[in-house]
């Protein structure tokens, strides 16, 4: 449990900073850095400011939860942050609040149930095996490039139940350009509103306008042509809220926005991050495909395999503990409030980072350490609730975690049952926290076949 302080009217401790800035320069430089520095030298609760704004970091499972759980609705997503994200994502379910987000979640919850979620897992072993049939052993890739051009080609079967992979490359590059200028706008809230038209702001509003244009284009045709399909484009155009009322072309496109960017980014991460440590721990690459050898027998993997391929989702949960996609979490107090019986004012930003929270030598024993073995026998059930949480927590968790589970067990094993991969030693590989964990420059390894 947190601290009972008798200390606690002289408020948490924390980084100086400097005049104006406060410690805006070095949490812009490096946040990883950043908040492994305040949870190591000011404990569970750290007191910091972004230029005139008050933020505070929280480090601990308890702390962690009163904010995503039981005081929920006192903390919302109105942090400097998310303001970044809503010319992105607009009024969907990323960002909504309130009445509004819950009217929201319960229209979208069916697309995501066990059973439907299941019936896409034959086609996610289809996408892994057409994309891994142009790959030519013995030669060089960008393992997270083509991790997300594999993601990709998921979401789009299972969105729209078509292929768009042309559009989706260059979907991409608008998204790179979003991803850069929404990670410039967290780490320096100082900048140009959107309607001064620097070059910076028009890349920024082109790549969305193209981002509409490829969106709309999708939702028109379907209008036009019903298409009977299971995808969930055709989920979601015959929901209907509880007044019978349908989902608008905005709020369409705000959806599928957000599950695409969402859903084919940070699945991609953790494949790319899980190949990068399988090449470093090749004894883990040798039980990992032990395990699957023994399960599949040589025949792609299904949904029915999931739930027996344990190493394959220790792999992953492992992965995601070093190297979670969403690195940080963050909340807006709405009104004045206690925390570890420090006092929070209203307004101030709460960030939660599973960086830190996931390598904490109090939950994890060699926390530094590729460890798949440490999720055998229920640790998750053994853990502190939120010592661990790579999809969030509370009531908005992620709606796509099952689906992002299912989703990286049957890629990791179809491909790890043909391929193997080797590091290329001169190539950094260096986590880059932009909007997700991304390897600032990319992941360079070499193919085999098995």
């Amino acid at each position: 449990m947190p601290s009972n302080r008798s200390d606690v009217f002289l408020g948490p401790r924390g980084p100086r900073g400097v005049p104006l800035l406060g410690n805006l320069l070095e949490f812009g430089s490096d946040p990883l850095s950043f908040f492994t520095r305040c949870a190591h030298d000011y404990g569970d609760c750290v007191a910091f400011r972004l230029g005139r704004r008050p933020a505070f970091l929280l480090n601990h499972p308890d702390l962690i939860e009163q904010v995503l759980l039981a005081d929920h609705s006192n903390f919302k997503k109105h942090s400097f942050f998310w303001r970044h994200t809503k010319r992105v994502a607009e009024h969907g379910l990323l960002v909504l609040e309130g009445e509004a987000w819950r009217c929201e979640r319960r229209l979208l919850q069916p697309a995501f149930h066990h059973e439907r979620i299941k019936a896409y897992g034959e086609l996610m072993v289809a996408c892994a095996e057409r994309i891994t049939a142009t790959w030519q052993p013995d030669t060089v890739i960008a393992i997270d490039q083509e991790m997300r051009q594999l993601t990709g080609h998921v979401v789009t079967q299972t969105l729209f139940g078509t292929d768009v992979m042309v559009e989706i490359a260059q979907i991409r590059t608008a998204f790179d350009i979003i991803n850069a200028e929404i990670t410039r706008r967290f780490r320096n809230p100082v900048y140009l509103p959107d309607w001064i038209p620097t070059p910076r702001n028009r890349r920024f509003q082109g790549a969305i306008a193209q981002l509409d244009n490829f969106v709309y284009g999708i939702i028109r045709k379907r209008r036009e042509t019903a298409s009977g399909s299971n995808d969930l484009l055709t989920m979601l155009l015959e929901a209907r809220y509880e007044d019978g009322g349908r989902l608008t072309d905005a709020q369409l496109r705000n959806e599928i926005v957000t599950f695409f960017l969402a859903g084919h980014e940070t699945t991609a991460l953790a494949l790319s991050w899980a190949w990068y440590l399988m090449a470093l721990h090749p004894k883990e690459d040798e039980r990992l495909l032990a395990e699957i050898r023994t399960v599949l027998k040589g025949r792609p993997p299904s949904t029915a395999d999931a739930e027996h391929l344990r190493h394959v989702e220790h792999v992953l949960l492992e992965t995601m503990r070093l190297y979670p996609p969403a690195y940080v979490i963050g909340r807006e107090a709405m009104r004045d409030c206690k925390l570890d019986g420090y006092s929070i004012p209203a307004g101030a930003t709460v960030f939660m980072s599973p960086w830190v929270m996931h390598r904490d030598p109090r939950y994890f024993e060699d926390p530094q350490a590729f460890h798949p073995a440490r999720w055998d026998h229920d640790q998750m059930k053994r853990l502190a609730r939120y010592a661990y949480f790579p999809f969030g927590g509370g009531p908005r968790i992620c709606i796509g975690n099952t689906f992002a589970m299912m989703e990286g067990i049957l890629l990791l094993a179809t491909i790890a049952q043909n391929f193997r991969f080797e590091l290329l030693s001169e190539h950094p590989v260096t986590p880059d926290a932009t909007v997700t964990l991304r390897p600032r420059y990319g992941i360079k390894m070499r193919l085999s076949r098995r």
